[in-house]
């Protein structure tokens, strides 16, 4: 008897992704291809946004102060870890909604391997039926086991079967920020009298900045087409809504959406001009992107000092808790957002996190 072969045209070897009720709560996924960042993707990925934070530009200043050489850009970094799960979480996302409780907790240099897992801790099904709201909380770790980021997002994710029962609403829990006993694991100790403000760029420390203070950030960049497709590659991020004109062009928008992780690094490069020296992002509290980015649009970028705070046992750094604010194709000089009433049309980014700077001899 003979066995027959399996069809040419079959398409069990392929993935389709996880539709909403795929997920279970407590299924933990071992996400895959572990990326070894070298120093190609730092020049990368600052041609890509420009970003002249000194201690991620120059391994002279980053050793001057009591880094072993520049460590990754944070935001790298997190792009890296956050790329590894868009197959197994938001290949089908109808768009990726927020994050919370993401900690900082080790530093990356060139070289080290980065690998990402995820548990479900929450489920909700939409109204409509046709897609859920998906809690992950994410781990990167690098080759030796030890977790280098830590964090929580949420993700709208299309229903394969709109008729499929819902699992029970189960929504997470979250902090409301990261406390600041649980900042700076991922600085070493710096020698805050050789910090060079003229070589950094900026002669403002951790006690110049004062809670209520805003700043706008004045400088705005056109997003390209290719630019943020690269840089979504850069990543290992295969999100369809991002890459695939031919499904999106018949979407609610009718063409491909822009990375929010892109937005995200561009305020952060924006926010040079005016926060040059809060030069390590040690958490982020909460984030949202609050409306899509298209190529063409101009992103601008505002901040405001949430508070200050000191950090326990260390006398070289302290802690801003800053709020940044991205417009599309808006200037920022009058700080747009109109708290309490909904955002303004040209807010695409709310952004609230922890920054370490150094604090005076």
């Amino acid at each position: 008897m003979t066995q027959s072969s399996p069809s040419k045209s079959s398409s069990s070897k392929t993935a389709a992704g996880r539709f909403f009720e795929d997920f279970r709560i407590g299924d933990t996924i071992r996400h895959a291809t572990p990326r070894t960042i070298r120093d190609g993707d730092a020049s990368l990925y600052s041609a890509l946004y420009g970003a002249r934070f000194a201690l991620q530009s120059a391994d002279t200043f980053a050793q001057s102060i009591g880094y072993p050489r520049s460590p990754i850009d944070d935001l790298l970094a997190f792009h890296v870890v956050f790329g590894k799960t868009v197959p197994d979480v938001s290949l089908n996302a109808v768009a990726n909604l927020g994050y919370a409780d993401c900690r900082f907790l080790k530093a990356v240099y060139p070289g080290d391997t980065l690998s990402s897992t995820s548990e479900v801790i929450g489920l909700k099904e939409n109204s409509n039926r046709q897609s859920g709201v998906v809690y992950v909380r994410s781990r990167g770790q690098n080759q030796r086991g030890e977790t280098l980021i830590e964090y929580v997002r949420w993700v709208m994710v299309r229903k394969r079967d709109h008729h499929a029962p819902a699992p029970e609403a189960v929504l997470p829990k979250l902090p409301d920020a990261v406390a600041v006993a649980d900042l700076g694991a991922a600085c070493p100790a710096i020698d805050r009298a050789a910090f060079d403000v003229a070589l950094s760029g900026s002669p403002h420390r951790f006690e110049d900045y004062a809670a209520g203070e805003r700043i706008d950030h004045v400088d705005g960049v056109t997003v390209e087409e290719a630019e943020h497709m690269i840089a979504t590659r850069l990543y290992q991020n295969t999100a369809k809504v991002h890459f695939n004109q031919h499904s999106e062009g018949q979407g609610r928008f009718g063409r491909r959406l822009i990375y929010g992780g892109h937005v995200i690094s561009l305020a952060r490069a924006l926010s040079f001009n005016g926060l040059a020296n809060a030069f390590h992002i040690a958490a982020i509290n909460g984030g949202r992107h609050v409306a899509p980015l298209f190529a063409g649009d101009t992103v601008f970028a505002w901040s405001e000092i949430l508070e200050t705070s000191v950090l326990p046992g260390r006398a070289d750094v302290g802690a801003l808790r800053v709020r940044t604010v991205a417009t599309k194709n808006r200037p920022c000089a009058d700080h747009p957002v109109r708290e309490g009433e909904g955002y303004e049309p040209n807010v695409i980014l709310d952004l609230d996190y922890w920054a370490l700077a150094p604090r005076r001899p």
